[in-house]
Formats: structure tokens, sequence, C-alpha cells
């Protein structure tokens, strides 16, 4: 499968932030996303924190996931509105990490699993045929399953506390996926009704129950 030249350009900003980060630690510690910084006013965090990673195998499943799926955007809403969504839904899973942790000035996350999260949203309300394939299940299972199952995952991981994961960053970026799916490309809600609701169910879920998932 061929790349397109703004994914591929999205790769290269991650792994050249991301290595800077893996050898310069004063550099990663400056712009993770941390809420003490923020709150004392380095929004700026918000963004780059989307750029670094832990090590290289997150790295790697992050962009190895972007890649699979981007092109499954682009090919609908085109490349501007695929940049809109892959940076909105950065923002917006620093966002709702950022109001789920507002209590605890220490927390830390990296990653551009909130963008990431985004896209593969947005990829499956434009094509609700998709299918994936898991590596511990031997037949493809709907895209739709999946994404409703992670997001319900990640509600539960975050009020659990599981891993050292950023499930708020994850749900995060799938509600602005959703949203700005929606703004950029109506027209899916009238091609793709019901996957619509079906994705935006875990997402009411999440606001009904939002005061019992945040830390306290």
């Amino acid at each position: 499968m061929d790349i397109d030249k703004a994914v591929l350009l999205i790769i290269i900003a991650n792994v050249l932030v991301s290595f800077k980060g893996f050898k310069d630690r004063a550099f990663f510690e400056k712009y993770k996303f941390q809420i003490g910084p923020i709150i004392n006013g380095e929004k700026i965090r918000m963004f780059t924190s989307g750029f670094l990673h832990v090590d290289q195998s997150h790295l790697f499943f992050n962009m190895l996931t972007l890649y699979f799926f981007a092109d499954a955007v682009i090919a609908h809403v085109g490349i501007p509105k695929f940049l809109a969504i892959y940076l909105g839904s950065l923002l917006a899973g620093s966002l709702l990490a950022l109001t789920f942790h507002k209590k605890e000035p220490y927390y830390s996350a990296v990653g551009a699993s909130g963008a990431v999260m985004g896209v593969l949203y947005a990829a499956i309300m434009l094509n609700p045929g998709m299918k994936l394939y898991m590596f511990f299940i031997p037949i493809p299972i709907p895209a739709y399953i999946f994404g409703v199952g992670y997001l319900l995952y990640s509600m539960f991981g975050m009020k659990k506390q599981w891993g050292n994961i950023g499930h708020s960053a994850h749900l995060g970026g799938a509600i602005g996926g959703f949203v700005l799916t929606l703004l950029l490309f109506p027209q899916v809600l009238i091609q793709n009704k019901l996957m619509v609701i079906i994705l935006a169910i875990p997402i009411i879920l999440m606001f009904v129950f939002k005061d019992k998932l945040e830390s306290n």
C-alpha cells in the first residue's frame, strides 16, 4: 500500500521528536503532557506530547496503526480534513486527560494514541463494512465492535487505573475523531446512520458516568 505524503510527514515528525526525547531526557520532560505545568500556563505540552513516545515499540505500534487506517479516511474527506481530524483528535485527547486528571498535578502522558484513535474512529464511521484482524483472534471482526469495545475498555481502565496507559487520551481522541468527522463530512450521518449511532453509544455512556470516572 502506497503511503500518502501527509501521512509520511506525520510519521517522520513523530519519529524525529520521539528519538530526540529518547536521547534527551530534559527535552522529554519539557514537552511531555503533565497536569501541573499545563495548568500553570504551559499549554504547548497538550500538543507536543502527541509527538513524544515512551519507547520504540510504543512509537512503532502507533505509527503502524496510523499507516493502516489513514488512507481509509483520506479517501473520503481529503488531506486537509484528514489533518484536521488527526490534530483535532490529538488535542481532544489532551483536553479530556486534563479534564479527568486536573487534580493530579504529577499525572503525565505521551504518545500519538489520541490522534491515532481519532483517525481509527473516523475510518470506522466512513467505512462501515471494515473488518479488523487481531493477533489473538483467527477470524476478522467488524471494526465497529473493536471501536466500541476499546472505548468501553478505556473507560474501565480510567476508573480502575489499569496499567501505564493514557486511557483518557484514547477516549478523548476517539471523541474528537467522531465529532470532527461529523462536522467535516456530515454526509456520513446520512450514508452510515446506524454506524454513527453505534459508535456514539460509548461516548454517551462516558458523559453519563463522567463523575464516576474522574479522579478524586
